[in-house]
């Protein structure tokens, strides 16, 4: 199954979500709107929306739009953690475009972020749900931590598989939950816990592909610059496993290039990180998690929208981009 028959399946709500957050959007600040605009309409697929529909459906959500609002607040959730992490990471590209802050500047892209986030709030509590209220708080209040273990990662070449994961578990994969989690709240409370394990697993696998496509992939096809982790002194997996794995001098050269953020090796370290198994081992990591996530979903009701979750994953892992 392809991303568009996957969207099929929750079509009219997907669609819903897009004018849910476009209404969202209207503020009397002119800049807010151009910017909320530009980035919100910037090409993402919308996964987390997607996941959240797709749990609230299958976990028997019928009535009332409360499941579009949701999805849509994860959204603008999302798109607020864009601005701020380009500005964080000083970012030129996204998507295949420029980014709000190059396109503009750093103190716009982060106003309009803390925008965004305050905006998020306001629709939740307008829900009157308070498990829902409780999730995105404790969600946001993760992701913030997950974002500074990655500043506190950056340019440490001794930077653990461990850490590595906390990070990822926080900053990428904790939104997915969030989605998934308060989708399934809405049907059946009583499978919020193994759509939460399903989707923090699934929100790992697809960060640890996009740490694999930093080494694999083409600018024109992922939408930013190739080695632009290496150049931020991110260790992302494939450099940690590479250091494990290369030769004493070509580990040094690795570990030099994540504490000054250097660029002038970058084609010799791509070669390293490609020829030393540190790619294989790295997908064999979001295959287990993908694996995880399939299997939290084991005790879920067989549906269109189970299934539709479950080649999600499958398509997560499988992706180029």
């Amino acid at each position: 199954m392809d991303f568009k028959s996957i969207v099929a399946v929750v079509g009219e709500d997907f669609a819903a979500v897009d004018t849910f957050i476009a209404d969202s959007l209207r503020s009397q600040v002119p800049l807010v709107n151009e910017v909320g605009q530009y980035i919100v309409q910037g090409g993402g697929k919308r996964l987390r929306p997607l996941v959240c529909l797709l749990a609230a459906r299958a976990c028997g959500h019928r009535e009332g739009d409360d499941h579009i609002r949701v999805a849509g607040i994860i959204e603008l959730l999302h798109t607020a953690t864009l601005l701020h992490d380009d500005v964080v990471d000083d970012s030129g590209l996204r998507r295949g475009r420029a980014t709000a802050n190059a396109r503009w500047d750093n103190p716009t892209a982060v106003l309009v972020g803390d925008y965004l986030i305050s905006k998020a709030f306001q629709l939740v509590v307008s829900l009157r749900n308070i498990t829902v209220m409780d999730i995105m708080a404790h969600g946001t209040c993760v992701i913030a931590e997950g974002e500074v273990l990655q500043l506190i990662n950056q340019r440490d070449p001794a930077t653990t598989e461990a850490r590595y994961m906390e990070v990822i578990y926080g900053k990428t994969a904790k939104l997915f939950e969030c989605a998934a989690e308060s989708g399934a709240s809405l049907g059946n409370t009583a499978l919020q816990p193994a759509f939460a394990a399903y989707a923090r697993h699934l929100g790992a696998a697809f960060q640890i592909i996009d740490d694999v496509l930093d080494y694999t992939s083409s600018a024109d096809v992922m939408g930013k610059n190739v080695g632009d982790d290496l150049a931020e002194g991110k260790p992302t997996l494939p450099l940690i496993q590479a250091m494990k794995l290369a030769e004493p001098t070509d580990a040094e050269l690795i570990r030099e290039a994540i504490r000054t953020g250097g660029l002038e090796h970058l084609e010799q370290i791509l070669e390293l990180v490609r020829s030393s198994g540190a790619l294989d081992y790295t997908m064999a990591r979001a295959k287990e998690e993908s694996d995880l996530a399939l299997a939290a979903l084991a005790d879920v009701p067989a549906s269109p929208y189970r299934k539709a979750l479950e080649d999600l994953t499958r398509l997560a892992l499988a992706r180029n981009s």
